[in-house]
């Protein structure tokens, strides 16, 4: 098999021609498309990459499955990742065509981009490098040619390609995944160079972009409209504390594996919405404490200091506070191949409540 230069090289200098022609097929087509599930009930969605209505980009890749508790319509759920540095992957590699299918599709690719205008010079010869590449054996080291485009191996593996995550806001992300499609034998691991091919991690990351968590409703005393320097109970309900899982598999002939996310609620903050307010306890997080965080209020309790809870310094003067419950769930995965769950970043969802407050001077309850 001949060798002709590092991978390294060509996806460098040289690779200004295999940029180039990749660029030029890229443009082909548009690079990524989410659709839901025909199944109508909304606990499932599909997103892929590519579109096979219009013939087929080569960058379209392996449908990724979700299910269970995830966002209708294949979009992010509503979760916030605690940590800042944390971000869903914005591309990865996934398995897509048999080798027939993929011949039959990049060499007409190939075709078109060659008879395209402004094809000449450069961009002319990485076309003639890619064809030479799929066809004539032509590699480099640590990416090995393929002898007309593996027709021989027909069933035996599938060509991996680039899929770009639509909900990865920044384009140069979204576009990083830039590897020319590459060839995998079934039941085999892709080339170790392809950091970003498809995994359970990368799995698990999805499902935790896509998952829906229970909006946060926490019950007060007084609700909605309490008095000023007296203490306002706040707690959740215990129907809150339940787990919720998030699934995204990837299932291809030779190819499936799948990741789970579960979320357990770890603690409420509160903010009150005004500087004029004093949170309980000081720091304004509430534990989970068994199955409870805060306490219900309860009659003959009005002169306890709850648990969890906010007094106010100063009325709303004829408006409201918003007050901020932050609910922390604590995140981790389980996939295809883990002998246990693995720790992710705790995630976050928020919700906004208006409080009325009032002057009084005393108060019977």
């Amino acid at each position: 098999m001949p060798v002709n230069r590092s991978r390294v090289t060509t996806l460098g200098t040289g690779a200004a021609a295999l940029t180039l022609a990749v660029g030029a097929l890229a443009l082909t087509h548009p690079a990524y498309a989410a659709e839901p599930s025909s199944n109508g009930d909304g606990g499932s969605t599909e997103q892929q990459g590519g579109s096979d209505k219009s013939g087929g980009g080569i960058y379209a890749a392996a449908k990724v499955t979700y299910s269970g508790s995830v966002a209708k319509g294949g979009g992010s759920g509503n979760v916030t990742s605690s940590d800042v540095n944390w971000t869903p992957p914005p591309c990865w590699y996934a398995p897509k065509y048999g080798a027939k299918e993929f011949k039959k599709k990049m060499s007409k690719e190939l075709k078109d981009a060659a008879s395209a205008p402004g094809m000449a010079g450069h961009a002319g010869a990485a076309i003639n490098e890619l064809q030479r590449h799929y066809e004539d054996d032509y590699g480099w080291t640590d990416t090995p040619g393929y002898k007309d485009y593996n027709v021989d191996k027909d069933g035996e593996g599938m060509f991996w390609a680039a899929v770009e995550n639509p909900d990865e806001p920044d384009y140069l992300k979204r576009t990083s995944c830039s590897d020319i499609p590459f060839w995998v034998e079934n039941g085999e691991a892709p080339p170790p160079q392809y950091e970003e091919a498809i995994s359970p991690e990368i799995l698990a990351a999805l499902a935790y972009q896509h998952m829906e968590l229970p909006k946060t409703k926490v019950t007060l005393a007084p609700d909605g409209t309490t008095k000023v320097k007296l203490p306002t109970w706040a707690w959740l309900d215990k129907a809150a504390f339940d787990e919720v899982k998030a699934t995204a598999a990837i299932n291809v002939p030779g190819f499936r594996i799948e990741a789970t996310t579960t979320a357990k609620p770890k603690s409420l903050t509160l903010d009150p919405g005004t500087a004029d307010a004093t949170t309980l306890p000081a720091n304004g997080e509430c534990p989970l404490v068994g199955e409870t965080i805060g306490e219900p209020y309860a009659k003959g309790k009005s002169k306890e200091t709850p648990p969890c809870g906010i007094v106010y310094g100063r009325s709303s003067a004829g408006s409201t506070f918003p007050l901020k419950a932050s609910l922390t769930w604590e995140i981790s995965w389980t996939g295809t191949g883990q002998a246990g769950a693995e720790p992710m970043p705790d995630g976050k969802i928020e919700a906004v409540q208006d409080v009325t407050v009032e002057e009084i001077q005393s108060i019977n309850r």
